[in-house]
C-alpha cells in the first residue's frame, strides 16, 4: 500500500520525507489557507521538489475551468508533473477523462459512494479518495466503501488505485491494509505513530538498560561533584559538601588522600541527637567513621547494581588506588530504572 502524507506544513513534510517510506504528498487549499500561504503557485513549486509525487488541486466550477487550471499548473516551473486532484462531479469526471487522455494522472476525491467511485474508475482516474474519517463522523461504515471499491477494481480490472483518505487514527490505516487498499494519505500526527507501540518502547528501554549495565563503567556514571573531607575538617565542612553535591554522604580521607571511611547524613542526625548542635564545629577526627563500600572506577555498572540489590547500601564510593574519585547513590540508579 502506497503511503502519502496529507499536509502542507514544510517542517512536517521534511520530517516525514526523512523516514524514507513516503510515496508522495497530498495537499488541499484548506491546508494552505490554515497555514497562511498566500502564494499557492510558489508553494506548489517548492513542494514538487520535496517529495516523489505531489497531488495538487485543479479546481473549477465547470469542465472548462478545471482543464484550464490543470494546464496552467503544468506550465509552472515544477520539478515533476503533479497528480491533479479533482472533486467528483459530472464535469469533474469529464475533466478526468480528458486529462488522462492527455497523459496526466488524476486523483478523484471527496468520494462518499460506490457509484461516485465507479464513475471515476470508468473515467480512468489514477487514484480515488473515499473520505473515511468524514464518513465515520456521520455514522457510516466507511471501511465498507473501501472494501467495495477495492473489489470492483479487482473484479473489473480497472487501473485505479483506491486511496484511504481523511484518516483520523492508525486503525484506519490498519483496516485499509487488511481490505487491500492500494494507497492511503495520512496527517503527520498519524504517520509518526505508525511505527510506535507502548510494548516496543518498554522492551527497547529494557534492552538499553541492560546494555548499559554490561558496557558502562561506574566512573562514567558518577556525578561531577566528588564529596570529600579530610579527617581534620569540621562537621560543617561535611554538611557543605553534601549540600553542594546533593549526596547524602562524604568520603573521609587522610592527609595523603587515602580513603579511611564514609560519613553520612544519618551519622550527622545521630550525633546531633546525642551531642547537640555544637557538633557542627567539631572535627571529623572526633567521630567514628563507618567502613565504606567501594568499587573500582573500572568496574561495570552491573557490579554496582548487584551491591545495591543485595545489601542495604545507600552509597558506594568509587575509587582509584584507594583514593575516592566519586560516589554512586542508590537513588540515581532508581531514576535510571536500573533498580526497582
Amino acid at each position: 500500500m502506497e503511503l502519502f502524507l496529507d499536509s502542507v506544513n514544510f517542517e512536517e513534510i521534511e520530517a516525514a520525507a526523512k523516514l524514507g517510506i513516503l510515496t508522495g504528498l497530498t495537499t488541499t487549499p484548506t491546508f494552505m489557507y490554515r497555514h497562511g500561504i498566500t502564494d499557492i503557485d510558489a508553494a506548489i513549486v517548492k513542494l514538487s521538489g520535496m517529495v516523489p509525487s505531489l497531488h495538487v488541486e485543479a479546481l473549477g466550477e465547470s469542465y472548462d475551468e478545471i482543464i484550464a487550471e490543470a494546464h496552467r499548473i503544468k506550465k509552472l516551473p515544477l520539478k515533476k508533473q503533479p497528480v491533479f486532484k479533482i472533486p467528483v462531479s459530472t464535469y469533474g469526471v469529464r475533466a478526468c477523462r480528458t486529462l488522462v487522455d492527455e497523459g496526466c494522472q488524476v486523483n478523484i476525491h471527496l468520494v462518499y459512494t460506490l457509484n461516485q467511485a465507479w464513475t471515476a474508475m470508468m473515467a480512468g482516474a489514477t487514484y480515488i479518495c473515499p473520505l473515511v474519517g468524514r464518513l465515520h463522523d456521520q455514522g457510516h461504515d466507511a471501511m465498507a466503501l473501501i472494501e467495495q471499491a477495492v473489489k470492483v477494481v479487482d473484479h473489473y480490472g480497472y487501473k485505479t488505485k483506491i486511496m484511504v483518505s481523511s484518516v483520523r487514527h492508525p486503525e484506519h490505516v490498519r483496516q485499509g491494509l487488511l481490505l487491500g487498499a492500494h494507497a492511503c494519505t495520512v496527517p503527520w500526527s498519524v504517520l509518526k505513530r505508525l511505527p510506535d507501540n507502548a510494548l516496543t518502547t518498554v522492551g527497547t528501554e529494557q534492552f538499553l538498560e541492560h546494555t548499559k549495565l554490561m558496557t558502562v563503567k561506574v566512573k562514567d556514571a558518577i556525578r561531577g561533584k566528588n564529596p570529600v573531607c579530610k579527617r581534620t575538617s569540621l562537621i560543617m565542612d561535611a554538611i557543605a559538601e553534601m549540600t553542594e553535591s546533593r549526596l547524602g554522604a562524604v568520603s573521609v580521607v587522610d592527609d595523603k588522600g587515602q580513603l579511611i571511611g564514609i560519613f553520612t547524613d544519618g551519622d550527622i542526625r545521630r550525633q546531633l541527637k546525642e551531642k547537640g548542635k555544637d557538633i557542627v564545629n567539631m572535627k571529623m577526627s572526633e567521630f567514628k567513621f563507618n567502613k565504606p563500600v567501594t568499587l573500582s572506577a573500572e568496574a561495570l555498572l552491573h557490579e554496582a547494581v548487584d551491591l545495591f540489590s543485595k545489601h542495604e547500601y545507600d552509597n558506594i564510593i568509587v575509587t582509584e588506588n584507594n583514593k575516592p574519585v566519586g560516589m554512586l547513590d542508590i537513588q540515581d540508579f532508581v531514576k535510571m530504572k536500573l533498580l526497582g
